[in-house]
């Protein structure tokens, strides 16, 4: 399973596509959970896993447990409620899309790591 991963400083976010046999350093892992970038490329850094989506676009919530799908009940500012479908908040296969925050940096900067594309000339 290929996964995407959102990286992001506080300052700049960053785009990376882990394929598999890295990807699975991530199955298991809840949101909340520190994972070290030697892993999957980034050496020295650290990050905090702070969101994710699944292959539908649900996103993930860290008041459910487990990785399945759930049904939450939203309470909205007229007094009515809506159930809102999210995911759990454990990584597994169903999770296509994870977002990073950095916790501790490594001794090359990111925008090493993700250089700009240069845009093509028409």
């Amino acid at each position: 399973m290929d996964l995407k991963l959102t990286v992001n400083d506080g300052a700049k976010s960053y785009k990376h596509v882990v394929k598999e046999p890295e990807s699975n350093v991530f199955i298991g892992l809840k949101l909340g959970e520190k994972v070290k970038g030697d892993a999957f490329g980034l050496a020295g850094y650290e990050f905090i896993i702070n969101g994710g989506s699944s292959i539908t676009g649900l996103p993930m919530h860290k008041g459910i447990i487990g990785s399945d799908l759930s049904k939450r009940l939203n309470r909205q500012k007229n007094g009515s409620a809506v159930r809102k479908s999210v995911m759990g908040n454990t990584i597994s296969e169903k999770i296509t899309q994870v977002n990073l925050l950095v916790a501790k940096k490594g001794p090359k900067s990111l925008e090493e790591y993700f250089p700009k594309k240069e845009e093509e000339k028409k």
